[in-house]
């Protein structure tokens, strides 16, 4: 099945993406007639070398991301993963000539039509008197016996833009920056990994694997690589790409030890998110550093991509300081990252977490009979919500993403783990704001926030006195923040129904003579709330995205509250008896 893109056309896919790149760029120009770009104060450059890169299309931002002061001057762009026609690549040379650059240096990744098309336009400009040279960049590490063809050129074509860019800003001749770069590329490699293939627009995934399956060592246009292994974790692949790319036995290896030195590249090789390149970058910086690798910048991002392939490359650049000020040197180029000039290695990467705010004495001594009846009451909750847990997420998954009842569990949980630490504290108000606390904390999600705040909210009115009228205000209180900040009313099919109905009865406890009774009723009125829900039409949370307007069973918030509030009024009971 043919891949779905969002294009014009399949032919004029290249040329469109870009044209969008330019037309957004004042920095930028295209040559007409071509599918070139150069920088827009090209004749600003008399008397410096010209840097001119390219290939094919699908592999942005690469290159003409690259464009810009201190590095890239121009770019030949072909079709998707086809090599630019010659006839462009001369005439890009031509351009950087006529503006007055005193030579031009071809960077080109190793393929052989780019090999074959750069080449070729190198010696029809030399025959015109233009100087040009050309430097091939290899840098796979895939293979461990090489390949006539040599290494492919991959993402450290990137860190050579970079190189010679900061090179040329400077001031050194052409032939300077050829042989500075050469040497260069030859203490760099990348490896590359994928949970899936590419498509080209208009065409089908040029490899297949299945679902337990990763491509280890491809390149960047769609080609299969040299091994296919089964499914790891990200610490695990990644310590595999990083052995197989350091190995000795591998003729294509990186000669980096215990001591080196080494610029790191993550490079997202298109579909992969940002949430897994993260991961991986964080395994990368791991890895190296347990081999004893000083890892002195890192960059991560998309730099070289194989369109929407779903995987990463790992590029190792050996550097020391000179090197290092080349890749630190400035740049206008819109694809190269704001990178900290300072090493990665040996860096604090973690503030210690502020001081809690000292809390006022329990008023009331822990482990008393206030304290013992308070852990009858959490025990008695978390239970119930334990119990519940299967419920709740099946009343969940008609409106929600069916956690519901894992959520309400997650937080019983965390209670439980909670009082087998000691006794809770006596004081309510304490008591309601340590449960809001780890309710954030461990219960996740819009409930456990819901929840973080009522207590929060509920605990302050409790502060200076506890009896029921204080008990009502609490509710109160927490009832206000749940709708100042959930922005959910009564009537929106929510938790909040159940907590108000609750409510509107606890107003009673303000008036003399008050008593527990109330709880009673506050706790019918909830329950008959939660299942009124299931006629309601959700006019807040998850539920109120649904097209169907109406949901025919009760809300599982609503549910999960009225329960905890059953929980409660039991165990009160049983103690008054």
């Amino acid at each position: 099945m043919t891949s779905k893109k969002l294009v014009n056309s399949v032919a004029g896919c290249a040329d469109d993406a870009l044209a969008g790149l330019v037309t957004c760029n004042p920095n930028l120009q295209l040559l007409q007639g071509h599918r070139v770009a150069l920088r827009s104060d090209l004749d600003s450059l008399k008397g410096q070398v010209a840097l001119l890169s390219g290939g094919g299309s699908g592999h942005e931002p690469a290159h003409a991301g690259f464009i810009g002061k201190g590095m890239l001057t121009g770019v030949i762009a072909g079709a998707v993963f086809t090599s630019p026609a010659v006839g462009s690549i001369l005439a890009a040379i031509r351009a950087v000539a006529q503006a007055g650059t005193v030579g031009t240096l071809l960077i080109v990744k190793n393929y052989t039509g780019d090999r074959l098309n750069f080449g070729l336009a190198r010696e029809q400009a030399r025959a015109e008197g233009i100087p040009v040279e050309m430097v091939v960049i290899g840098d796979d590490s895939a293979f461990t016996v090489l390949k006539k063809a040599g290494r492919r050129g991959l993402c450290g074509t990137v860190l050579i833009h970079k190189v010679a860019g900061a090179l040329a800003e400077a001031g050194a001749g052409l032939e300077e920056i050829t042989d500075r770069v050469s040497e260069v590329a030859k203490a760099m490699g990348t490896l590359g990994v994928s949970l899936s293939s590419c498509s080209v627009p208009g065409s089908k995934p040029t490899f297949e694997l299945s679902a337990d399956e990763v491509e280890l060592g491809l390149g960047i246009h769609g080609e299969a690589g040299v091994h296919r292994i089964k499914m790891a974790t990200a610490d695990e692949i990644v310590a595999l790409m990083l052995d197989h790319m350091t190995s000795s036995s591998n003729v294509s290896h990186v000669p980096v030890r215990s001591g080196s030195s080494v610029v790191l590249m993550v490079n997202n090789l298109g579909g992969l998110s940002f949430l897994e390149l993260g991961i991986i970058a964080d395994a990368a910086v791991r890895s190296l550093e347990g081999r004893g690798v000083k890892i002195a910048r890192a960059l991560v991002g998309t730099f070289m991509s194989a369109l929407d392939m779903p995987g990463i490359s790992l590029t190792l650049l050996l550097v020391d300081e000179p090197l290092l000020k080349l890749i630190d040197a400035e740049t206008t180029a819109l694809a190269w990252p704001n990178v900290a000039k300072v090493s990665v290695t040996g860096r604090k990467r973690c503030r210690a977490a502020p001081a809690k705010p000292l809390e006022a004495p329990d008023s009331t001594a822990a482990g008393g009979a206030a304290s013992k009846q308070m852990v009858l009451v959490l025990e008695r909750v978390c239970a119930t919500l334990l119990g519940l847990e299967e419920r709740l997420n099946a009343l969940d998954r008609a409106a929600g993403d069916g956690d519901c009842g894992t959520t309400h569990s997650c937080a019983a949980r965390a209670i439980q783990g909670w009082l087998k630490e000691g006794p809770p504290p006596a004081s309510p108000a304490q008591l309601l704001s340590k449960l809001a606390l780890l309710l954030l904390e461990k219960m996740g999600g819009s409930s456990g926030a819901l929840y973080g705040l009522f207590l929060t909210a509920a605990a302050q009115p409790l502060k200076a006195k506890t009896d029921l009228p204080a008990w009502s205000a609490a509710m109160d209180a927490g009832l206000e923040a749940m709708q100042k900040y959930g922005k959910a009313a009564p009537g929106d099919r929510t938790m909040l129904d159940s907590l108000w109905a609750a409510g509107q009865e606890l107003q009673a406890w303000k008036s003399p003579g008050a008593n527990l009774q109330i709880l009673s009723k506050a706790v019918k009125s909830a329950e008959a709330a939660a299942e009124a829900t299931r006629n309601m039409e959700a006019g807040a949370g998850r539920a109120s995205y649904i097209s169907s307007a109406r949901l025919d069973q009760p809300d599982p918030g609503a549910v999960a509250a009225a329960a905890i509030l059953r929980a409660i009024l039991e165990v009160l009971q049983s103690q008054e008896a």
